[in-house]
């Protein structure tokens, strides 16, 4: 249950900025152009729509909650991963916690087989969006055929009237081993360089924020190729040998992370600015006893349902509005 600490606040001038993987937020209808079988209700896995609403009810409650002790808002912006489509989004920002928040989202359909995208909530109120696109990340497998992963989603729009750009990403996984597919992720870090090159071509002051899942830490090749030196990783650190995202065979990872460009320090009227960042690692989204006590509380291990929210925390930095 989360902190009740949380609604003792008054409203603040600062407004967090999140990044959540929802690890699988399939719903229980086949979809023939994707690999969706594990989540169906006569899969292994019996993905029913009991389970399907429990998740989203979760979810959303975590949602809510994400730096409500100092914003005493929910989360302005939102950049969620493995999500199946846009109906899935539909059912979450209608839950209980969120259905009156009035969030927008943005999502598009990607090429990633198992039909899992990247997507955007915001807070209408707060931010209007001016435009958005997928941008495909190429990339080949060691057989020299093109593997399929997720789009980069960029959405510009105004955060209570100043005009920011949000790259959101779920870069392509380790599972094949961390060495073999690194130079995946590498591709997908120089398409983001790529994207902030064709923004401050227009406009060199422009304020950009880069989200998401980048399957490496704050300190592998691909994020110090991503990060140069005009952006800023506040989740540098953050990780710690007992403290991180995401954990695998009891090592912590931070694969969630948020960056964004240096003028996010610069403090002027009517603009935003970095307050600090941070993991919402809540009690209440840990396993709390047993071998794997303090890891994310996750929906499945395997094929064992478990009836949890992710096998990853949210990350999450605050602004202040000067």
């Amino acid at each position: 249950m989360a902190n009740k600490n949380y609604y003792r606040k008054k409203d603040t001038d600062h407004y967090t900025v999140a990044f959540y993987n929802l690890e699988n937020l399939f719903d229980t209808t086949d979809d023939p152009r994707t690999l969706d079988e594990d989540f169906l209700p006569d899969s292994e896995k019996s993905w029913n729509l009991k389970k399907y609403e429990r998740k989203i009810f979760k979810l959303g409650t975590v949602i809510s909650n994400i730096g409500f002790l100092k914003t005493r808002k929910a989360p302005v912006l939102v950049g969620v991963a493995e999500v199946e489509n846009k109906k899935v989004l539909e059912d979450l920002i209608d839950s209980k916690h969120l259905k009156h928040k009035d969030y927008g989202i943005v999502h598009y359909n990607s090429p990633d087989e198992r039909g899992i995208d990247v997507g955007l909530l915001y807070q209408k109120r707060f931010f209007k969006v001016l435009h958005s696109e997928n941008i495909p990340v190429m990339v080949d497998n060691q057989n020299g055929e093109r593997d399929y992963t997720r789009d980069i989603l960029w959405v510009t729009g105004t955060l209570n009237n100043e005009e920011v750009h949000i790259l959101v990403n779920h870069w392509p996984s380790r599972r094949d081993g961390a060495e073999l597919t690194s130079y995946k992720r590498v591709v997908a870090a120089e398409k983001n360089r790529e994207i902030i090159s064709q923004i401050t071509s227009q406009n060199e002051n422009a304020k950009i924020i880069i989200m998401g899942d980048f399957n490496d830490d704050p300190s592998s090749e691909s994020i110090r190729n991503l990060v140069q030196n005009d952006l800023f990783n506040p989740m540098e650190k953050l990780l710690t040998r007992s403290k991180g995202s995401t954990s695998y065979r009891g090592q912590w990872n931070l694969f969630d992370q948020i960056i964004f460009s240096h003028n996010f320090h610069k403090y002027e009227k009517g603009k935003h600015s970095f307050s600090d960042a941070a993991i919402f690692d809540q009690d209440f989204l840990r396993i709390y006893k047993g071998r794997y006590k303090g890891t994310p509380f996750r929906t499945y291990v395997g094929r064992k349902y478990k009836g949890g929210y992710s096998d990853h925390f949210p990350v999450y930095i605050r602004l202040k509005l000067s």
